[in-house]
């Protein structure tokens, strides 16, 4: 089809419907059809709607094509196929979860004729997570079967996260597991200066251009062009210099359970970060450190100078071009200041706060009754 019958036909897809033209128009005022029809119909549009929902359809078919070749090949195993007699559920790189940690969760089925099979991921197996239904409460669960948990302590705490794991296509299968809390976590609020931004490098020299050729024929000997000289690079850009960092306020507070913990708060520049910590084997590190200086641009290169043209004599060849000097380093932002206020009964796990404010003044540390912080 030409391009002018293309537009025909398109113009006549788009024609808007007459009114009393035609028996289609006639039929439609008799049986009241008028108000329900659209005055014209766009066919690109549909087209476009069909690809979309067909688009869509062929990567649900591709993934579930995919599963099942790796089935074939061996490389995974079609639970509702297979037997199983017990299921287990562990955590690997366990025994507990602390606040803002992820922890992978493995799950090992037992066949009756005592064949184990192992789940996907952390446990390198062939059973897949699309064949379980994980249930969590106090940590989520991804498709990937790894637990999260909030980094925010209130979310957890006094809680015991819990998980089901079921088999839909085995529905007497089910294995359920507590997930221990733990706080000796190695902890860190950052808030330290940015780093400046890094100078811009300087702009290589252009290289001089080659002498004329002349002349070797001793009958009519000429001299040889002179190459002219490169130009010198341009000069690096000094870095800018780092960002200051805020004030930190740190507050401690005693909490007695089973097991004695401290409740600390980090505030600067209205962030506010709530941790749990363990003092027996746990730690919160504390910075304020100021921003490293940026890195000074790179000198441009100087240009090579032009080569001599060949003659006789011979062109002189082109001085080169002087590298430019590269940028200094950025000079360091300061540090803020961390005021630490801790409850009396903290004060022998104080070893676990590690605070450090390069480039700014020492901590300061009041003693005082700190009301519980949540």
């Amino acid at each position: 089809m030409n391009e002018s019958n293309r537009q025909k036909l398109f113009a006549k897809w788009h024609r808007p419907t007459e009114p009393g033209s035609g028996t289609h128009d006639n039929m439609a005022r008799r049986h009241g059809w008028r108000s329900r029809f659209p005055a014209k119909i766009s066919i690109p549009h549909l087209l476009n709607t069909s690809w979309a929902t067909g688009l869509a359809a062929v990567s649900l078919l591709a993934l579930g094509a995919c599963a099942s070749m790796k089935v074939r090949m061996g490389m995974k195993v079609d639970l509702a196929k297979t037997p199983i007699a017990s299921i287990k559920a562990s955590l690997p790189k366990g025994p507990g979860i602390a606040p803002g940690e992820q922890l992978p969760l493995v799950v090992t089925f037992t066949e009756p004729n005592g064949t184990v099979l192992v789940t996907e991921g952390q446990g390198k197996g062939k059973v897949m997570w699309k064949d379980l239904t994980v249930a969590a409460t106090v940590v989520t669960v991804d498709q990937k079967g790894i637990l999260s948990l909030s980094k925010d302590p209130r979310v957890s705490d006094g809680k015991v996260p819990h998980v089901t794991i079921t088999v839909p296509s085995h529905p007497g299968l089910r294995t359920e597991l507590d997930v221990p809390l733990r706080y000796d976590y190695k902890y860190v609020a950052n808030f330290s200066g940015r780093r400046g931004a890094s100078g811009m490098n300087g702009l290589d020299g252009s290289d001089g251009a080659s002498g004329t050729m002349g002349s070797n024929d001793p009958n009519n000997p000429s001299p040889g062009g002179n190459g002219s000289d490169g130009t010198d690079g341009s000069d690096g850009k000094d870095g800018e210099r780092g960002g200051d960092a805020p004030p930190v306020d740190v507050r401690v507070a005693p909490r007695f359970e089973d097991r004695p913990l401290l409740q600390v708060s980090v505030t600067a520049a209205g962030d506010r970060r709530l941790y749990l910590v363990d003092p027996q084997g746990g730690s919160l590190t504390v910075k304020a450190d100021g921003g490293p200086g940026g890195s000074g641009g790179r000198g441009g290169r100087g240009g090579r100078g032009g080569s001599g043209g060949t003659g006789t004599p011979d062109g002189t060849s082109g001085r080169n071009g002087t590298d430019g000097r590269s940028g200094f380093d950025g000079p360091p932002g300061k540090g803020g200041r961390i005021t630490v206020t801790y409850d009396p009964a903290t004060k022998l796990d104080l070893s676990a706060l590690h605070l450090s404010s390069r480039g700014g003044p020492p901590p300061g540390f009041n003693e005082e009754p700190v009301a519980p912080l949540w």
